[in-house]
């Protein structure tokens, strides 16, 4: 087994730690089962927390232009209180519940360009140190699923998607930050609207889904958002002919003729400014097929290629944490 680097506040000579997560992908509101190995330094340590920390990298909208950060939106405590001797390994088994808002990472196996991980932080003789970092892999639940089915049989295809910092208004959001997944829209629509944003807030009971159309001009009138939003029960994932109810959603955010003429509340302070919302230019896209949704290539970038993107982002982030130290 490879030990990770975990040195930092510990200084060369202190534990390693590595964090095994599982190979399948779990659900928002799912849990994840794992273990965390720790191995023994140069002398005794007495661990007293060991602390898994979910993260995202995040996109901040600002007047001058856009920002990327990482946003821890969980922690859980999943071991500690006990000595830890030089050179002696020690296994933590763990499982912990995601946040029923936990972003969606993936999509029938294939990557949408969303980096979200688990990062493991070591309280060591009060010295707390943030070590390993792993990525976590998230797919829809049933609902959502069918939701993103119905988009794909349809005709619409997704451009993109990303987790924007900031909340929707007149919603039930209880994360800092949401993912908007972008369609591209369907030939029937497209006279209508350039581009639908997704936003899926599930709960225990069901998914909030918030729609948002970036609407076309006519020639008396110019172009401008539309949001509305929707609730469905978990349990309607097979109940529900689901072209037809998001054929229904789509029609009724077409023809509304006002931003403001929503069933949710329009906030201009989160980034619903009236304009435009972009995206991290990860640049993935979903083909349409009888079968449903497969990620395939938009503006010259394949899949592999954000693939390489989000490894990218944990290469990045486990360098910084590892700086200063040695293998």
């Amino acid at each position: 087994m490879v030990f990770k680097r975990l040195l930092g506040s510990l200084g060369v000579g202190g534990p390693t730690v590595d964090t095994v997560l599982p190979d399948w992908t779990t659900a928002p509101g799912g849990t994840v089962t794992g273990r965390v190995h720790l191995r023994g330094g140069s002398g005794d340590f007495e661990i007293e927390h060991i602390t898994l920390e979910l993260v995202a990298q995040v996109e901040a909208e600002h007047d001058d232009g856009e920002s990327h950060g990482v946003v821890a939106f969980d922690r859980f405590v999943v071991g500690g209180g006990f000595r830890l001797v030089a050179g002696a390994e020690h296994s933590v088994p763990f499982t912990v519940t995601l946040p029923w808002e936990t972003p969606i990472t993936e999509l029938y196996g294939q990557p949408l360009g969303i980096a979200l991980g688990v990062r493991t932080e070591l309280s060591v003789a009060g010295a707390k140190d943030k070590g390993d970092l792993d990525q976590l892999a998230v797919g829809p639940l049933a609902v959502q699923e069918a939701i993103l089915e119905a988009f794909g049989q349809l005709g619409f295809g997704f451009t993109s998607a990303d987790l924007e910092y900031g909340h929707i208004g007149g919603t039930g959001q209880r994360l800092p930050f949401y993912q908007e997944i972008e369609l591209s829209p369907s030939p029937q629509y497209a006279h209508a609207v350039k581009e639908i944003e997704l936003t899926f807030l599930a709960t225990p009971d069901g998914t909030e889904v918030v729609l948002e159309a970036d609407k076309r001009g006519g020639p008396f009138s110019g172009g401008h958002d539309a949001l509305t939003r929707f609730t469905v029960a978990h349990a309607d994932a097979g109940r529900q002919d689901w072209n037809a109810v998001v054929d229904g959603w789509v029609r009724e955010l077409v023809e509304h003729h006002s931003a403001y003429d929503t069933h949710a509340s329009y906030d201009a302070s989160y980034g619903h400014d009236g304009g435009h919302r972009s995206g991290p230019g990860v640049g993935t896209a979903v083909a349409v097929g009888a079968a449903g949704l497969a990620v395939g290539v938009v503006g010259g970038m394949v899949a592999a290629e954000v693939v390489d993107e989000v490894g990218d982002f944990f290469e990045d982030e486990t360098e910084s944490d590892d700086e200063g130290g040695e293998d």
